[in-house]
């Protein structure tokens, strides 16, 4: 996709975008979703907040069942027991008087804090009927960012647990009224560095982007409708559940939710059995392996029929047939035992905050018999920026195209080698539209830093494709996710374990198709003798890097010091590799000035990486590790 010469707006691609140039030496051309048409597309007539998109299915599915959880009988987990729209409402109705009756008034800061849960979406409903902030609060960053969370906004009032209405039942409320603009929630980031940036985002945010989102699978007919069902177990106090549940309100479906306990959640799912499943790429892999195993150790005969009922199917994809069509005969007889673990009812699996690995998204999509769509979006941008469709094989490994709800461009990053306005374009992405947050809240000056121009920029790295479609393929700053969605900043990692006695550098490494950290070190050559000559551990320094008892007590070293500086688990490397030799110059290691050159320490230490993590305990060793934060009621 080269740039254009002139300002006229042009189709590109198949017929997925238009694109408007520009003159800048160092910015691509603003992209745009053909689904925009003659501009970004409004939010639907009448519905100007996330209250009106509850109100509005209560009005026209108000015996739909809407929200579900499992019935507990003598300690043993029984059907999903449901409230239908009506009954939700009216229980929000007496939810939003009891906090009236507290003396929160219009504007006023509500906290939630706890595991997603009927109660949670009442609570969240109740705010919005009243023009309350909706705070959610999660314990996964600790005691003290809570507590911070719940200063820094202000909030008045904290959601803990299930209670029984008391407060405000014989009053009665006025509800105000609610203008697009309003702030809906405000969503505290994990950051890190510092302490957590609250988002705002507002109603208009929102609903633009459950428009945008629902109005891309509508263009492939796979659009949202009453007999969806969602299964609910990614954090709700993250806007990717919070998105897809608005969603699925939005749209009259059900929502039925987790007992909170990762050993059990895929009982739950199979009990269920949703039609959309949304989840992280490290949840996936996990049950990508769990089948590929349970595969593997059936006898020769029936991995022989799966092999080739496999590569029939994707075969047929590949050639431009839609999964449905595909091999309707190897789906029942096949590939109908393989959808029942995920309770054999999906039709749409939504992947986001990381990467899926290109052979789970194809598993998926073949053995599921389901569409797999990758997204993009940062709390910054109200989640889905970017949305691949269905039955698109290009599109895997990819984010897909833009909602059209969005502008789009990217700005030449000179320093990393990725140019803007090349053949393959490449750079920093940008966005800006309707779902855009209204900035940090009390930062000004940090969302002047990330918002120029009206310009959010992501620091994430996009090379657009030559048929008009975006993959991630690196971060501007040192910061990237890992594959269950955790943050990891590495410089800050780097100056934590650099003060270690016992090491003279680190290099901490990570990408976001791994769900943990690996390092190499080179370590103080005094201090690590010493510690082999009081250890009765043989060898000069260079082969004592080499031993695997060193590399156990370097570990254990890195591992005990970063628990003492308080890190959380997912910020330890979980192997390490001992240089002798330090980084230098001489190898393009280390610029002038002594900082990194990181995409050259990868390529000069890729083999020590692959073997790190294909020898990790941790790589052959966690079934049931889905590495979600531990959630509280």
């Amino acid at each position: 996709m080269a740039p254009f010469k002139s300002n006229k707006v042009s189709a590109v691609g198949p017929k997925r975008f238009v694109v408007e140039a520009t003159d800048s030496p160092s910015i691509g051309p603003v992209y745009r979703s053909v689904l925009a048409k003659d501009g970004l597309t409004p939010p639907v007539q009448g519905i100007d907040s996330c209250w009106d998109l509850f109100r509005l299915s209560v009005e026209k599915y108000p015996n739909n069942s809407m929200l579900g959880c499992r019935e507990i009988v003598d300690g043993k987990a029984g059907k999903y027991v449901w409230l239908t729209y009506r009954e939700v409402f009216d229980i929000v109705m007496k939810l939003g008087n009891s906090i009236r009756s507290c003396g929160v008034e219009e504007g006023g800061k509500c906290g939630i804090y706890g595991v997603n849960c009927p109660e949670w979406v009442m609570s969240m409903e109740a705010c919005n009927a009243h023009r309350l902030t909706c705070v959610p609060l999660y314990d996964s960053l600790g005691a003290d960012a809570v507590e911070f969370m719940i200063c820094h906004a202000e909030v008045a009032i904290v959601f803990v647990e299930e209670k029984k209405i008391q407060e405000g039942e014989n009053k009665q409320y006025d509800l105000p009224v609610k203008k697009r603009s309003d702030i809906c929630t405000i969503m505290y980031t994990s950051g890190t560095t510092g302490d957590p940036k609250g988002v705002m985002i507002s109603h208009h945010n929102i609903v633009s982007v459950v428009a945008g989102m629902n109005h891309v699978l509508e263009s492939a007919n796979e659009g949202y409708n009453e007999k969806d069902v969602y299964f609910s177990f990614l954090p709700l106090a993250h806007i990717f559940d919070r998105l897809i549940e608005e969603c699925l309100i939005r749209h009259g479906g059900s929502i039925g939710f987790w007992r909170g306990d990762v050993k059990l959640l895929t009982q739950d799912l199979v009990e269920l059995r949703p039609t959309i499943f949304c989840a992280v790429p490290r949840v996936l892999d996990v049950i990508y392996t769990g089948l590929k195993n349970k595969i593997a150790s059936g006898s020769f005969l029936s991995k022989t029929f799966f092999d080739v009922a496999y590569r029939t199917k994707l075969k047929h994809m590949k050639r431009g047939m839609k999964h449905a069509e595909a091999s309707p005969l190897l789906d029942k007889i096949v590939f109908s035992k393989v959808k029942q673990a995920l309770g054999g009812n999906v039709r749409l699996i939504i992947s986001g905050a990381a990467p899926l690995a290109k052979p789970v998204e194809t598993f998926f999509r073949v053995a599921i018999c389901a569409h797999v769509l990758q997204g993009y979006g940062l709390t910054e941008t109200c989640g889905a920026s970017f949305l691949a469709l269905p039955d698109q094989m290009d599109m895997i490994g990819t984010v897909g195209s833009p909602v059209p709800v969005v502008d789009v461009r990217l700005e030449s990053v000179p320093e990393m080698g990725y140019d803007a306005l090349s053949s393959t374009p490449r750079g920093e992405i940008c966005m800006k539209g309707e779902t855009l947050f209204s900035g940090y809240y009390k930062r000004e000056d940090i969302t002047k830093e990330v918002v120029v121009d009206g310009w959010f920029h992501t620091g994430d790295i996009g090379e657009w494709q030559p048929d008009g479609i975006m993959r991630i393929i690196d971060r501007k700053k040192n910061i990237f996710k890992l594959a269950q969605g955790e943050y990891v900043a590495v410089e800050k990692l780097e100056n934590i374990f650099g003060a270690i006695p016992d090491i003279d550098s680190i290099w901490v490494y990570g990408n976001s198709f791994e769900s943990y950290l690996i390092a190499v070190v080179i370590p103080n050559k005094q201090a690590l003798t010493d510690w082999a000559e009081r250890n009765g551990v043989p060898g000069d320094f260079d082969s004592l890097c080499g031993n695997p008892k060193t590399k156990e007590y370097i570990l254990g070293v890195i591992t005990k010091f970063g628990k003492e500086k308080k890190l959380k688990g997912f910020e330890l490397p979980k192997a390490v590799h001992l240089d002798p030799v330090p980084f230098d110059m001489a190898r393009d290691h280390l610029t002038p000035t002594f900082k990194k050159r990181r995409p050259q320490l990868l390529k000069y230490y890729q083999n020590v990486i692959d073997e790190m993590y294909q020898k990790s305990p941790t790589a052959q060793s966690e079934p049931h590790n889905w590495c979600f934060p531990s959630p509280k009621r």
